[in-house]
């Protein structure tokens, strides 16, 4: 009986030892997107998943787990094991959770992979309207104070966030909330709502077709692939110190804990996928913002997400929206 428990003991020791040498990944992986498919955050999700595959040799399933301004599926991933089988791709609202009270998580609750892009948001109007420059816009807004409508996504979002900068500026607009930046969109299209500020990935069909007119790219620089549309600061030029962040950023993590090796596993292959000509194009094509590129050393990650949050929350915060105080969680004032 001992010998036989003594072979039994080795052979388990075998086994955790042939565990613990198996090389990451050896099984198959799960991105979760905390948003809806077809989203701006599911088709970036969906295409490094996919980018990811290739360098990682495991296939990635991505599962579309939304709500409460994605905090489901951020809180999803964080019940996981740190093991680096469950990936999140999420987008800026993990950054205001606390502040906006919605769910305790933070980005400091998850290990950066990378930052992926920053998608330009454009402010439209309908093919029908009035509104054809955004002088014009904004003249009325001034003219006619929270009356002219404005749709976006949900409070705390990118979009209610460009809301939000108007109000900075005296520029008082009446906010109604959509399901999603798509239906905001499609509101203004069907003339429900004055003017909207969907991400530019998802825009591009509707201005080709004509559906509706682009006034101004909520930035400080013209896009490369649409120069005609003019920067919001060629307007509103006090607004520069607001605009110096993208208001959609999209990023890639892991929960925190996960392994040191499985996180560099993870960023090696992240940066071989985002070298791609693949992804390069792909960029390219949404003229997205290449933060990427701008933010790749830990220091240099981190102060980015400070200072995002720094701008953000304590912007939230002052206009009412938010009801945590950003000082709360050690966010300065920027």
């Amino acid at each position: 009986m001992k010998k036989l428990c003594a072979i039994l003991l080795i052979a388990v020791l075998c086994l955790c030892a042939a565990l613990a040498l198996a090389e990451y990944p050896d099984r198959p992986i799960t991105m979760i997107v905390p948003y809806a498919a077809g989203g701006t955050t599911d088709v970036y999700g969906r295409t490094v998943a996919a980018l990811l595959e290739e360098q990682l040799g495991q296939s990635i399933t991505v599962v579309n787990q939304g709500g409460a301004s994605g905090s489901i599926g951020c809180q999803y991933v964080y019940d996981q094991a740190a093991d680096g089988y469950t990936l999140l791709v999420t987008a800026e609202t993990m950054g205001t959770y606390k502040t906006m009270g919605v769910c305790d998580l933070g980005y400091d609750d998850f290990s950066i992979i990378s930052p992926l892009v920053g998608d330009p948001k454009i402010i439209v109007v309908g093919k029908d309207s009035p509104y054809n420059t955004l002088e014009e816009l904004l003249d009325a807004i001034k003219a006619n104070p929270g009356k002219v409508t404005m749709a976006h996504s949900g409070p705390g979002g990118s979009g209610h966030n460009q809301g939000l900068v108007l109000g900075v500026f005296g520029y008082d607009v009446a906010m109604i909330s959509f399901d999603s930046g798509n239906a905001a969109l499609l509101g203004v299209i069907g003339g429900q709502v004055d003017f909207t500020n969907p991400n530019i990935s998802t825009l591009g069909s509707y201005i080709e077709s004509g559906e509706v007119k682009p006034l101004a790219v909520f930035a400080s620089e013209r896009l490369e692939a649409y120069p005609d549309i003019p920067a919001f600061t060629e307007v509103v030029p006090e607004a520069a110190n607001y605009l110096d962040i993208p208001y959609t950023v999209l990023t890639l993590c892991v929960k925190a804990g996960t392994p040191d090796d499985v996180v560099e596993a993870l960023k090696a292959a992240t940066k071989e996928a985002l070298a791609t000509e693949t992804w390069q194009e792909f960029v390219r094509a949404n003229a997205a913002n290449r933060i990427f590129e701008q933010y790749t050393t830990a220091e240099e990650i981190k102060a980015f997400y400070d200072h995002w949050q720094s701008v953000v929350c304590w912007m939230q915060y002052d206009a009412g929206v938010a009801p945590v105080s950003p000082e709360t969680f050690g966010i300065e004032r920027p």
